[in-house]
């Protein structure tokens, strides 16, 4: 059975993003699969992964929030900004109060130029950075410009602190923490990190590998999967003819109904006379829309998606 669609993975900690996109290609039984976002082996929690012709939509999620509930041990610096790197610092005897956190947190929050962690998947002259750093080569990363909409101080306890973050693409939590800890002098590190959201994608939503697992030896693999036709919500549907179809899948312009459509909506979903995703559509003039990506059905493999404009690496990655 041909699968295409979505499903949201609750990763485990000691797993790789890679790791999780291997194991589903064999439980899915296809190598087309790909993930929206890394998560570092350390973290926990949402990690989408996309399967099939539907790898094709990972573009519409690129600027998708994150969420993120994070443990924030104070005392020491590491050389990954997490608990897995070697200790950067002497240890130091934090003085931690509510008050003085919440002082080093208010510069970070809203538009941000936050420094990336030396070891990140962040380029230096076409290499990424966690390579040059295993290789004992300096690093220098220049600032990226990120979002923070939401940094709120949970707990306080000890040499804890629990932190929910909600960002743009891009951002790394662990930067957040080691700047916490360079603030109050005593260094700091990600003990714990779990996204709770990806974009329209939640924690309660997930399921494990195992569970995976065992729907697939239960003949039930399908019900983890969200078909492509019930992806992006926002963007309005379009029910089309088998001709009109055929037409898109050769990148041909197709006309939308004016009572079915609003002039504005920049994209829309071409939607076959069986109810699958056939193409998303993007305005071109108004009520007229050109395919930019076309997906496979059953009827048709779509090597015209490089007439429609659309080619797209099945892995969207991007930490945050």
């Amino acid at each position: 059975m041909s699968i295409d669609g979505l499903i949201v993975i609750n990763k485990a900690a000691g797993w790789t993003s890679h790791d999780v996109v291997n194991k589903v290609r064999g439980i899915a039984g296809t190598r087309r699969v790909g993930h929206l976002g890394t998560l570092d082996p350390l973290a926990t929690g949402v990690l989408p992964v996309m399967i099939g012709s539907a790898t094709r939509l990972a573009r519409f999620w690129g600027d998708s929030e994150k969420s993120y509930e994070a443990t924030v041990r104070f005392g020491f610096a590491t050389s990954t900004y997490d608990r897995d790197g070697e200790r950067m610092s002497p240890t130091g005897e934090p003085q931690l109060t509510v008050e003085r956190i919440e002082a080093c947190l208010a510069p970070m929050r809203g538009e941000i130029d936050q420094v990336p962690p030396p070891v990140s998947a962040k380029k230096v002259s076409g290499v990424p950075a966690y390579k040059l750093t295993r290789r004992k080569t300096p690093v220098e990363l220049e600032p990226c410009r990120v979002f923070i909409h939401e940094l709120t101080l949970r707990e306080v306890s000890g040499d804890i602190a629990r932190i929910f973050v909600r960002t743009s693409p891009g951002a790394y939590i662990r930067a957040i923490a080691h700047e916490l800890g360079l603030a109050l002098g005593c260094g700091a590190h990600i003990e714990a990190l779990n996204r709770t959201a990806s974009g329209p994608f939640r924690i309660e939503q997930a399921l494990t590998l195992d569970q995976l697992q065992r729907l697939k030896e239960e003949d039930r693999l399908e019900t983890a999967v969200r078909a492509p036709a019930d992806l992006l919500p926002q963007f309005p549907l379009v029910m089309v003819d088998d001709l009109t179809a055929r037409q898109i899948q050769q990148g041909r312009d197709f006309g939308v109904s004016a009572f079915r459509v609003d002039a504005g909506a920049e994209y829309v979903k071409a939607i076959d006379p069986e109810g699958r995703l056939i193409a998303i559509g993007k305005i071109v003039l108004p009520h007229l829309y050109h395919p930019v990506v076309v997906l496979e059905t059953s009827r048709a493999k779509t090597s015209s998606s490089a007439a429609a404009g659309e080619e797209h690496t099945p892995e969207c990655t991007g930490e945050g």
